[in-house]
């Protein structure tokens, strides 16, 4: 009886655990759809017929897009330099439409979903409990981590890396904050580099691919990513990342999800080489991205 009882309890114990696990890292759950708050409505046309593209360029009427690859540090980096118009035309995107728990897809997939010209993955806001999640103008978690540092991208285009316990989401909200993006660290603050030597994400390794958003001036930014882990591309450091971005003129540049989740998409087609352990070519599904389109 006794053996009986305790045979029962461990199966108890191993069911709760495998529950927890599945409920934390497999099981979706939508907390809401993905909308647009109008503040920041497009203005363009939708329709663009003036446009032109190549396997490295894109130039319409209100975007332009010039690809460039770089290898420095012994790893290969794609560089999007991004024009545009209005910059209502950068914006953010959710897996599957919707803001959840454990909602992930491909890059490219959500890219395509929403029509995006360019995109980069965004900050994986869903492999966290907390972390300030805003996202084309609409307030979806305002829970802050302390000490962490975000990228605020204004109404008006304007980058702007905060501290979470130095501010509130409602009040960046109320400064015109539309997307806020909330992975980390600011490697470029006022042109200058703002991480250190030996500085790191968490128990990332040294040498990653890495994902990187920064601004030049007005309405021209840069979308950053490099390979890693493979005998082609070492990776890069924060560091040797941060430094990169300064030479390409950024007055403030910013550390997104890498590793495995490090994608770029243009033109309809993934043009880096993703890969989680170097042993496979392939995308890692992610919960958001960042994109050029309409």
């Amino acid at each position: 009886m006794k053996k009986h009882i305790e045979a029962t309890c461990l199966a108890l114990v191993f069911l709760f655990t495998f529950y927890v696990a599945a409920d934390t890292f497999l099981i979706k759950e939508s907390y809401q759809v993905a909308e647009n708050s109008g503040s920041n409505t497009v203005t363009v046309k939708q329709t663009v017929t003036n446009s032109t593209t190549t396997d490295t360029s894109y130039e319409d009427d209100n975007i332009s897009i010039t690809i460039n690859e770089y290898y420095e540090n012994d790893t290969k980096i794609y560089v999007a330099d991004v024009t545009v118009k209005n910059t209502d035309l950068l914006k953010t995107a959710f897996a599957e439409g919707s803001y959840g728990k454990n909602i992930t897809e491909k890059t490219s997939e959500i890219a395509e979903s929403v029509g995006a010209i360019l995109a980069i993955n965004g900050d994986y806001y869903g492999v966290q409990e907390k972390g300030y999640v805003l996202k084309n103008g609409v307030i979806y978690r305002n829970t802050a981590v302390s000490g962490r540092e975000d990228l605020v991208i204004y109404e008006n285009g304007s980058f702007e890396i905060i501290n979470e316990s130095d501010v509130t989401l409602e009040e960046l909200k109320e400064r015109g904050a539309y997307n806020v993006l909330s992975f980390g660290p600011g490697l470029v603050t006022c042109g200058n580099v703002s991480v250190t030597t030996n500085q790191e994400v968490g128990r990332a390794m040294t040498s990653n691919p890495r994902t990187a958003i920064g601004i030049i001036s007005q309405n021209h930014y840069v979308f950053v990513v490099s390979d890693g882990r493979t005998d082609e591309s070492e990776g890069l450091s924060l560091y040797e990342l941060a430094t990169f971005m300064q030479s390409l003129g950024c007055e403030t540049a910013y550390n997104l999800d890498g590793g495995g989740s490090s994608t770029m998409y243009f033109a309809g087609q993934v043009i880096n080489n993703p890969t989680t352990n170097g042993n496979r070519i392939s995308e890692r599904s992610v919960s958001d991205i960042v994109y050029i389109g309409y």
